[in-house]
């Protein structure tokens, strides 16, 4: 992987045309070790222990099939998810078999370390090495660095499901032309989606929760929008200009009004020419400059990777871009809370003690970040309140009372609010 990564380094035109022969039986070992183990199983019902009985003679027996060309790739199953926007709108995720879970991941392996030379540095989803707290850090400092701007929120409906198989086909041919790997995408792109025992065949379009597609959308969107926005769009822009992708959540910055308005014009026929729709009302654009230090209040949000970003006044008054966790975030954690309290109400309360101390661990790791403590500190607040309530009702005697639960919350402290990533420290975007 590493001399295939220097080679794309070096020849940034050149298009690969053999890859295939790099996975062997010990790249599949290795692709099979970073394949998640606990997922659910695909169409076949097949788990994970259960492949790894006779796993040498499974990947022997796969790696035949790939480099022979007589890989069938089977239907992804769908299940539906909610949202968590506070609706009763479900989100369609695809499962693939293991085995097939264990073919993609060796791929990806193969296509990151091509596409991961070309890639920007403004792209940041389902990349090795890079976190949406590096995006929301690149978000703050651009804007601090410029005194804020125009954000324009894009927003792509069903980005997963409308990527065009002749565009992906056409932004492929530039760098992989390897016919066993091509081949093996297109079998995934047309391995169809069983629902209720019935399979159907999408014309476009790669399941959201297969292994190769956030590689795939990846290198479509930076076809579609990044190196279109760097090449095109900033050169012809009279102010700074900068983008921060994570996967199809974009966020693109402008000091100049008239540069936001032209880009925001142009943006619908640009993805259109690719398949792609641009939300008419989830993109938008927003006024998010600097204050005035006599302005008592900032004027212009906007949300990106759960935070609200919005200006306040530091300790010394001056004008900072500040950040707390969306209200929709908020709320679906909280929901999520009380569905897992008022399931599992009748378990001890030692194990419920740690469990929830798990998941409070687990926001505060993602929303820790400077100038959030208060929007932690009302999280507890409120998973205390919901642990309560339920605790009350293990019985219908209700005999719990706040003084007892108190002495509960003594013995079992809940963890505390802490900050996990400031940028008062050192980042590896900076």
């Amino acid at each position: 992987m590493q001399r295939v990564a220097e080679l794309s380094r070096r020849a940034p035109e050149v298009a690969f045309t053999t890859l295939a022969h790099h996975i062997d039986i010990e790249f599949l070992k290795e692709a099979y070790r970073r394949t998640r183990k606990n997922a659910a199983p695909g169409v076949d019902g097949q788990t994970a222990a259960e492949y790894a009985k006779d796993l040498d003679a499974n990947l022997q027996n796969l790696l035949n099939r790939f480099k022979s060309g007589t890989y069938k790739a089977p239907p992804v199953r769908r299940v539906y998810i909610p949202k968590g926007d506070g609706t009763n709108r479900q989100r369609a995720l695809g499962l693939p078999t293991f085995e097939d879970k264990v073919l993609q991941r060796a791929v990806t392996m193969i296509l990151e370390a091509v596409y991961e030379q070309e890639f920007y540095d403004f792209s940041y989803a389902y990349r090795p090495g890079r976190t949406q707290h590096q995006a929301l850090q690149s978000v703050w400092q651009t804007l601090m660095e410029i005194g804020g701007g125009w954000i324009l929120e894009v927003d792509i409906q069903d980005c997963f499901g409308s990527l065009g198989h002749s565009h992906l086909r056409r932004c492929l041919d530039r760098r992989v032309r390897d016919g066993v790997i091509r081949k093996a995408i297109d079998k995934w792109l047309k391995a169809g989606v069983m629902e209720e025992g019935e399979v159907e065949y999408p014309e476009d379009g790669c399941p959201q929760g297969g292994v190769v597609s956030p590689i795939v959308s990846n290198i479509y969107l930076h076809e579609v929008m990044d190196k279109w926005f760097d090449k095109e769009v900033q050169p012809r822009m009279r102010g700074r200009t900068h983008m921060v992708r994570w996967a199809d959540d974009i966020i693109l910055i402008f000091e100049v009004e008239t540069d936001a308005r032209r880009v925001q014009a142009v943006l619908p026929k640009r993805f259109a020419k690719y398949g792609l729709t641009i939300h008419p009302t989830k993109t938008r654009l927003t006024e998010f400059r600097r204050p005035k230090w006599t302005d008592r209040k900032g004027k212009g949000d906007f949300d990106f990777l759960g935070f609200t970003h919005y200006w306040g006044k530091s300790r010394n008054g001056k004008w900072v871009i500040r950040r707390k966790t969306a209200s929709k975030r908020l709320q679906r954690s909280l929901r999520a809370i009380t569905q897992w309290c008022r399931n599992n109400r009748h378990e001890t309360i030692r194990d419920q003690h740690q469990k929830l101390t798990r998941k409070l661990d687990g926001h505060y790791q993602y929303y820790g970040i400077t100038g959030n403590f208060r929007c932690l500190a009302s999280f507890l607040f409120l998973v205390r309140r919901t642990w309560f309530k339920w605790l009350n009702r293990r019985s219908q005697k209700k005999s719990l009372t706040w003084d007892r639960f108190a002495a509960i919350l003594e013995r079992l402290p809940l963890p505390q609010p802490r900050i996990a990533h400031s940028h008062l420290r050192a980042s590896p975007t900076s």
